[in-house]
């Protein structure tokens, strides 16, 4: 019978972390090693249990300090922790080189959501014009959204030179811009996790949307990360990584 992956779940008692608890329990190559959460010594309990992965699903204040964290114990690592700066991602991966296992960094978990992300990625090279609107529930720590910020990433690496969108001197009214590209933030009641990405051309606009309807929709790509991490170098950053290519 095959080694079933060891995984330690950070941030167990919050609503993403008891979701992630109850998907790898019921994964038949896993199995729920630790549980831990805030205030807790995750250095220390990596160690003891011995685990092969650590999940992360916590908040921004912590991000960065639990990634180096799960590096430096040698285990793998998925994080779907948002509040990472530039910087941050840079650090991390010199730090992670080309350790195995990998460590990924996933601003999103459900799948859907990796497809919008890839699909305006393509659709930004012809339709330079482009704004994001992300919606999410009123207790989301950050804004805007790593997915948004991850959208706005892609399709300004798609643009090319010479592809550029328009540019004009903006009011505050028309978003926070992100690699040039303005992302518009919502937080109400009602909602959990949405984003419309809408481009506009001549006599035209295409607009994309995503919906998260329950926090059950991101662990299918939660345990395709504990699964893929064990078999992959460096640090990861963004499930599109493990969707749309192969393992070194």
């Amino acid at each position: 019978m095959t080694q079933k992956i060891r995984v330690l779940v950070n941030g167990a008692k919050g609503k993403m972390g008891s979701e992630a608890v109850r998907a790898v329990g019921g994964a038949e190559d896993m199995e729920i090693v630790a549980q831990t959460d805030m205030g807790d010594d995750l250095a220390a309990t990596i160690k003891s249990s011995n685990a092969d992965v650590v999940v992360d699903l916590t908040a921004p204040s912590c991000a960065y300090a639990n990634a180096n964290a799960i590096i430096e114990s040698g285990a793998g690592g998925v994080i779907g922790t948002t509040g990472f700066t530039t910087e941050n991602i840079q650090d991390l991966t010199r730090k992670c080189g080309g350790r195995t296992p990998a460590v990924l960094i996933a601003p999103n978990f459900s799948i859907g959501a990796v497809l919008m992300m890839h699909c305006s990625q393509i659709i930004g090279r012809y339709m330079p014009d482009v704004e994001i609107i992300e919606l999410h529930h009123p207790a989301k720590l950050d804004a805007p959204s790593g997915t948004a910020v991850k959208t706005a990433q892609l399709i300004a690496e798609s643009r090319g030179k010479g592809n550029v969108p328009r540019g004009t001197s903006e009011p505050a009214a028309r978003g926070e811009r992100f690699s040039d590209i303005p992302i518009h933030s919502v937080r109400l009641p009602g909602l959990l996790a949405h984003q419309a990405v809408i481009f506009g051309g001549e006599g035209q606009t295409l607009t994309l949307r995503h919906d998260s309807l329950n926090r059950g929709c991101f662990m299918p790509g939660v345990l395709l990360g504990i699964r893929e991490v064990v078999k992959r170098s460096g640090l990861i950053y963004g499930l599109d990584n493990l969707l749309f290519s192969n393992p070194e």
